[in-house]
């Protein structure tokens, strides 16, 4: 497999022999079904609560930026699950604060929330990455999924029919390192047995992901969909679907 084009200032060069492709999560290969502003409003109203989709999505944005990584030192399946549903808690807790508003009965939004998004019916898949995947696969690519997640990833990816393309899922809580740190890019590559140089890691965000991606020393591919405004640099993709016609069958 030759990547065509593709690399930051740091990595640009004649093109080179890629074994493995690393792909983010949320924003890169699936996407909430509805707006979360919509959907954390909808649980407030359930739970006698008035709040703005607008306010919440906007608080939601402003929160989850400024939280601590999704990543924990654990020692059991049930420690772990305990410490990534405080995390959220918090967060959920700082986004109704951050609206100015207040909802008598949070435990039982939070949980509502919570199980909502650990539910496949929740997410779906971007229009192209079926085929994508495929066509990854077709060319002989080993496939990771590297995302600053939780243990409800998995199932998602199994229930949306991705988890059967992948050789790897690696989500920071469990990986005790969140991206863009190097240490969660090179447990991937170690599962997959593959160099960095020869690989590549596709995402949604600059620092986490294009950036993480090349302190581990891969390549990072930044994904811009729909109507963002156009970054001038051949890091940058519309779709996965410029991902494979960035991959070519060769012999080598």
């Amino acid at each position: 497999m030759t990547l065509l084009v593709f690399g930051s200032d740091a990595h640009s060069g004649p093109p080179v022999s890629v074994k493995a492709v690393l792909l983010d999560a949320a924003g890169t290969l699936i996407r909430p079904r509805e707006p979360v502003g919509e959907t954390y409003a909808a649980a407030a109203r359930r739970c006698g609560a008035e709040l703005e989709a607008d306010k919440l999505a906007r608080a939601f944005k402003e929160v989850f930026g400024d939280m601590p990584d999704l990543a924990f030192e654990w020692t059991s399946m049930d420690g772990l699950r305990r410490q990534e549903r405080d995390w959220w808690r918090m967060l959920v807790r700082r986004v109704v604060a951050g609206t100015g508003s207040s909802i008598g009965d949070f435990e039982t939004f939070f949980a509502s929330l919570y199980e909502h998004y650990a539910q496949v019916h929740a997410w779906e898949c971007f229009p192209e990455v079926p085929a994508v995947l495929q066509g990854l696969r077709s060319r002989g690519c080993g496939l990771a999924v590297v995302s600053n997640f939780d243990s409800r990833l998995p199932g998602i990816l199994q229930g949306l029919g991705i988890h059967s393309h992948m050789d790897a899922v690696i989500y920071s809580s469990r990986a005790g390192s969140a991206k863009p740190a190097p240490a969660i890019f090179r447990q991937a590559l170690a599962a997959l047995g593959v160099a960095p140089q020869r690989a590549i890691h596709v995402g949604d965000s600059l620092r986490a992901d294009v950036d993480g991606a090349i302190a581990a020393g891969l390549s990072g591919l930044l994904i811009r969909r729909g109507h963002a405004p156009a970054t001038a640099s051949r890091q940058v993709i519309r779709s996965l679907d410029q991902l494979l016609v960035r991959i070519e069958s060769s012999d080598g």
